[in-house]
């Protein structure tokens, strides 16, 4: 996937203030320990590992595609990526107003441990969560 076919999915996945570049995605993906996989027309999740610990950046589900088990899939390729890279721990921000991003963190295995206020263009707050790895 370029980061030109992952700024288009991602322009469909996300309201227009939300939605990333062709050079916002070239440039995370540039960053030691970054990494994505995707489902061909239908979405892409991208992370990184920074010593211990990983982070996913973005995961997008095209609307059409959504509630499908894409996100679910998306979410065990960046699990999976992240302790083949050593790490012990995910972290992740999700909207609030993001109901069904929610549901799937919360059935992958990630909880709350903290809050961004108005952290989305929209003025929603961000949740912060991660996933501990039993290693």
């Amino acid at each position: 996937m370029t980061p030109e076919e992952a700024a288009a999915l991602h322009a469909r996945a996300f309201p227009p203030a939300e939605a990333w570049s062709e050079s916002a995605i070239a440039l995370l993906l540039a960053l030691p320990g970054s990494y994505a996989h995707h489902i061909p027309a239908i979405g892409f999740v991208m992370a990184r590992v920074a010593a211990d610990e990983a982070e996913v950046l973005t995961l997008a589900v095209v609307p059409e595609a959504r509630g499908e088990g894409h996100g679910t899939v998306l979410m065990m390729m960046a699990l999976t990526g992240a302790l083949s890279r050593g790490a012990n721990a995910m972290f992740l921000e999700v909207s609030t107003a993001n109901i069904p991003a929610r549901a799937l963190y919360t059935a992958s295995g990630f909880t709350e441990i903290g809050r961004r206020a108005r952290y989305y263009p929209d003025g929603s707050d961000a949740l912060v969560l991660r996933r501990n790895f039993n290693l």
